[in-house]
């Protein structure tokens, strides 16, 4: 017997590009303001998944090419491929998750300098308290060239971070950041920071490269930027 979430949902209408597979509609998802249509019932990916695993897809050489990936706070949209993959030495870090090879803090790697080919750290940063130094020791063990994709909850209307570390309350943190434990709300000096750490940086819209059709198609969000950096030593 099919389970009544993959009966209810079959369709054609919208993708999941991570697994091909396709539905009448997306299933509602969020916190404090839910958003309708968003979260696959399949792979369970949010817009964010799907646009990051496009990307890889089509404009890196990620999936095809021998090279070791560290992945932050794997998420299980893409454990399973990338740990298949018979190209990606694939290697999970995590302070509490339970797919993590290595339990590690970001902010203090037990990684050796310029040990990586690609990095993905997406939607972790926001959690820290020192992202400089995060970002600095992503820096560190990731190789001269090598690829780092750090992406973040990013509001790009708003031209400077705002953060407050006197606000520990735990309902106070989600009506001000979106979330009880993020600990700031990023804006476009992001590309700033990252700059600051020596990273080549780039914000990529991606969506507008896809297109209007596709973006409704994998239900993406128009206009999110992929914050895409290298490593040039």
């Amino acid at each position: 017997m099919r389970p009544l979430i993959a009966w209810w949902y079959r369709g054609d209408r919208y993708e999941d590009p991570i697994d091909g597979k396709t539905f009448k509609s997306f299933l509602p998802y969020g916190y404090e303001n839910v958003r309708e249509n968003v979260l696959s019932p399949s792979t369970l990916s949010l817009e964010r998944h799907r646009l990051l695993w496009l990307y890889l897809q089509n404009e890196t050489d990620l999936l095809t090419r021998p090279q070791k990936l560290l992945h932050f706070a794997p998420e299980q949209c893409f454990y399973k491929r990338f740990r298949e993959s018979k190209t990606i030495q694939y290697t999970t870090t995590d302070l509490n998750s339970p797919l993590a090879d290595v339990p590690a803090d970001i902010c203090d790697l037990p990684f050796a300098d310029n040990e990586f080919d690609f990095i993905l750290c997406n939607h972790v940063l926001e959690h820290i308290p020192d992202d400089f130094k995060a970002m600095q020791e992503i820096y560190r063990v990731l190789k001269p060239d090598g690829i780092a994709i750090l992406q973040i909850p990013l509001e790009n209307d708003r031209k400077i971070t705002f953060e407050d570390n006197s606000i520990t309350d735990r309902k106070e943190r989600a009506r001000i950041f979106g979330q009880y434990d993020h600990v700031r709300v990023y804006g476009m000096d992001y590309f700033d920071r990252l700059a600051q750490v020596g990273f080549e940086v780039k914000a990529i819209d991606y969506t507008k490269d896809l297109g209007a059709k596709q973006v409704d198609r994998y239900r993406l969000a128009a206009g999110e930027l992929i914050p895409v950096v290298r490593k040039n030593v």
